[in-house]
């Protein structure tokens, strides 16, 4: 969340900017607009993974390896942490999800807004996003080491053959591809958007389609040959937000914080398939350790929707007692609980996946964002706060 204390017209915008605040989106209104999408082919061939990726365990379940208790070989020893990023207190709270206390907090650069798991599953990253750092962390020890420096890293990710990690530069309307161990920027991409926030990549690795908040839209992006290669308007005057594919690989499912739910669009095709109403302030997407239901974090209202990932319809709503701002987050490695930031609360919801009943509410700094629950069952990481396959 960015700093208050501006003008009143940019506080109207707090309530529905996806770094919570001000300074974002008057940063992005003040980027100039990008050369328009250039076409290119893959080096690729049609309908053939990404060279180096490793292969889908399961053709029609992308996520067969995030099954409950399912950690690889790497992180079986790991300690078992909630970390999260408050983006006003420019900390990091660690909560210990057996006793739901915190248990460590450590300062990291100006406005944490994630943290992100890397590909290779050994390190966390802090996305300092106005520090222009990103914090790495000893995802065995939890210990924070020396800031890397690294220009506006609002979000990152990993491609899936593990070579390049993704900066996704917000306000500089950019998304920067770097050395995934050096941080060596190696191409940055203008995208032709603004508020480029969340990214999630097709089954094969090819391409992958990027949110972008203040324009209402979608980006498809060639993986290969790091080139924008489609633009799809969702809603004009909409704000898209997390972005999740779902497990036979047919629908990316884009969440719209101003809509009030999630979009289903066809990646391959690029075109819109449909929409579905969840609630007001739908934000981020985290789907269930059986591949069963996706589960919609609905900010505004304080609720969380379960979409059935077969019907392509919602199965329930679960509302958190009281209200509160359900934001970012992750599944636990047994699948019982969903992790979520309550964003304007200061607080982190531990919710029962069962029956969707709060286990507890665990007091945090101030704006909490884009949390990561540690280990989780996965391969290998594709970025944000844990896209595992």
């Amino acid at each position: 969340m960015r700093r208050l204390g501006l003008v009143t017209v940019v506080l109207a915008l707090v309530a529905t900017a996806c770094s919570g605040g001000v300074a974002k989106k008057a940063a992005a209104n003040r980027t100039t607009t990008s050369p328009p999408p250039t076409v290119s082919t893959t080096t690729a061939l049609p309908g053939s993974p990404l060279p180096g990726m490793p292969p889908l365990l399961e053709p029609n379940d992308i996520y067969a390896a995030d099954r409950p208790g399912q950690l690889s070989a790497e992180v079986k020893d790991f300690r078992n942490l909630v970390y999260v990023p408050n983006t006003e207190s420019n900390s990091v709270d660690v909560i210990d999800p057996t006793t739901f206390k915190v248990v460590e907090r450590f300062p990291v650069g100006r406005q944490p807004q994630h943290i992100v798991p890397s590909y290779d599953l050994k390190t966390l990253y802090a996305t300092n996003d106005l520090g222009n750092t990103l914090t790495p962390i000893d995802a065995r020890t939890g210990a924070p080491g020396p800031a890397i420096p690294v220009e506006d890293p609002y979000n990152m990710y990993f491609t899936p053959d593990g070579r390049y990690a993704i900066v996704v530069a917000e306000r500089m309307q950019r998304l920067d591809f770097r050395d995934a161990h050096t941080m060596h920027i190696e191409k940055s991409v203008p995208v032709p958007c603004k508020g480029v926030d969340h990214i999630d990549f097709s089954a094969d690795g090819r391409y992958l389609i990027a949110s972008c908040e203040f324009a209402g839209a979608v980006l498809k992006v060639d993986v290969a040959n790091q080139a924008v290669v489609g633009r799809l308007t969702l809603r004009n005057g909409g704000q898209p937000q997390d972005v999740k594919l779902s497990p036979d690989g047919k629908v990316f499912y884009v969440a719209d914080q101003v809509a009030g739910g999630v979009y289903l669009v066809d990646g391959e095709t690029f075109k819109l398939l449909g929409f579905l109403p969840t609630g007001k302030g739908a934000h981020g997407l985290y789907v269930s350790r059986d591949s069963k239901f996706l589960y919609v974090s609905n900010r505004r209202e304080g609720s969380i929707s379960l979409v059935d990932l077969a019907t392509r319809k919602v199965s329930t709503t679960w509302r958190i007692p009281g209200g509160g701002s359900p934001d970012m987050g992750g599944v636990s490695t047994d699948g019982k609980v969903l992790w979520l930031s309550g964003r304007y609360n200061a607080v982190v919801y531990a919710i029962d996946t069962e029956n969707g009943n709060v286990i507890a509410r665990v007091p945090v700094g101030r704006g909490p964002h884009g949390l990561c629950v540690y280990p989780q069952p996965g391969r290998y990481s594709l970025g944000h706060t844990g896209v595992f396959r």
